[in-house]
Parts: C-alpha cells; structure tokens; sequence
C-alpha cells in the first residue's frame, strides 16, 4: 500500500464515490485566513484542517514550534472529519506538500493505517483543469475510530542527545539553515552536531511531486541509507516535524525503514542552553 495518490486517481475515485474520507489543509498566520481559502476553492468532497490546531500542540521552548497534538483535541477534529475505519483517508494541502504530510504522519501516528498524501496537492489538480468547489466543505460521516496515539517511531530530546555513534542523525532542512547562514523561525542558527544534510527538496520534484523510488534510493544511498538500515539506527528532524514528515513519506514509499521522528527538531534543540550547536555545510 503507497503513501501516494496522483490527482487523476484522485480525481476518478471522488467521480464514483470511492474518495473516502478526503482532508485539504489550508495554512495560513491567521487560522480564519486558511478557513477562508478553502471554503473558495476544494476539491470536491474534502473537509477543512488548520495544521496549527489540528496537528499540533501548543509550541514553546520545552517542546518545540509545533510539537504533537493533543489526542482529545485531534478526536474532535476526527469527529469533525468523519473518520472511519472502513474509509481511506487522503490528505493534501496548496501545492508544497509539507502539512499534507504533517497530516499523514500525524494521522499514522495516531492509529489510522489507510491514509494518503495527493501528489503535488491542489497545485497540480488545478494544472489538470479538475473541478473544485467553493462552501464550507463536505457533511461528516460519523466517526469510528479513536485516537490511539504513538503508533509511528519517535525520539525524544534525551534521545536524540544520547544517540550513539551507529545512529545516524539526519537534518532535512535546506542547507543554508542547517550550516547556520540563515535563520528566520528559530532562536539559534545551525544544527545538531554530527547530523547529516539531506534536504527535503532533494526527494522532490520541481513541481513538488515525489521523485521515483528509485532516484529517492539513490540519494540516500549516497548518506549511507538504505532500506535495510534499521528504524533504530536513524533519527529524523526538522525545524519542527513538517520537512522530516515529508521525508519520512518519502522513504516509506521507497521501500525504507521508518526512522524515529524527532518531532520537536531543531526548533526544541536550540531553545535548550546547555545543547551544543554545529555550523557550516556538510
């Protein structure tokens, strides 16, 4: 079973009602702003998500910029949605695909095995001249299915800080925020010491659709990754858990192993004083 879906399969499964349950997540600073944005153009059938709230707990220093949600308030957003177990679930946001795989890994996280990623999100469904619609969205189903968090591999802090020298620890921020050149979200530049580079961009296309699993093979090749490297010797971070989701993605798709998630990534790591910090390329 793939992570991924094209728009013209999506497109076929909506027209003979076999979408199941279908979820545009619309970021924007102002979670009426995002509302907004849906509610003028979706793809038929969807129900609305803002990343901020729905797929993420309140941020601070101690967890990060977006750290895991709370499991009540994501059941009343499964509530919201019409979750159920005998429906798939596809995810998707405008186009980059970072919060449609916030939501893939958040929903796998929490216990849902059926879910997808739309390849290339509504950017390439609208390439494809697919219809899409305005309104508040699609009438719930009832749910059936809870919340039952802590079904994909993690890494906490401890861990990440106690990682030894067989774990490879892996950055997937662009590469002039993980040497530390720029920095605009969190409080220092730079990376975690003895973290590898592999930018979220490298696994994609231009149009922000995955590569073949075959050129994703090949990148990771060339980090020392492989499918056979076990979950438990990789750790995967990002500013905050939306670039490394999307790897995360990426790598399953290509027949990897599941790294743990350091969810709370560099923004978490670099609000710690005593933590070192690494600058410079790879």
């Amino acid at each position: 079973m793939g992570n991924l879906v094209s728009a013209t399969d999506l497109a076929d499964a909506v027209y003979h009602g076999r979408g199941g349950t279908l979820i545009g997540c619309y970021w924007r600073p102002k979670e009426h702003e995002g509302r907004q944005k849906f509610t003028s153009e979706h793809i038929p059938t969807a129900h609305y998500c803002d990343p901020q709230t729905a797929l993420a707990g309140v941020p601070g220093p101690a967890d990060g910029r977006n750290p895991l949600p709370d499991p009540d308030i994501l059941s009343r957003w499964w509530e919201r949605w019409g979750v159920r177990i005998d429906r798939p679930v596809t995810v998707y946001d405008e186009g980059r695909g970072l919060y449609a795989a916030r939501a893939w890994w958040v929903l796998r996280w929490a216990g849902l095995r059926d879910v997808k990623i739309l390849d290339g999100g509504l950017a390439t469904w609208l390439n494809k001249d697919y219809r899409v619609l305005g309104g508040p969205g699609n009438l719930a189903h009832a749910c059936t299915v809870r919340v039952n968090p802590g079904q994909m591999p993690v890494a906490t802090l401890e861990e990440v800080v106690d990682a030894g020298p067989d774990v490879i620890l892996i950055d997937t921020r662009e590469p002039s925020r993980y040497a530390g050149e720029r920095e605009v979200l969190d409080l220092k530049a730079g990376h975690i010491p003895g973290a590898i580079n592999l930018p979220n961009r490298d696994l994609l296309n231009e149009d922000c659709t995955f590569r073949s699993p075959e050129e994703i093979r090949e990148r990771l090749a060339r980090e020392g990754i492989t499918p056979d490297t076990p979950s438990e010797n990789m750790i995967i971070y990002s500013g905050s858990g939306n670039h490394s989701a999307q790897v995360i993605a990426a790598m399953e798709e290509a027949g990897f192993q599941l790294p743990r998630h350091f969810v709370g990534g560099w923004s978490q790591w670099c609000a710690t004083p005593a933590l070192p910090v690494e600058r410079g390329r790879q």
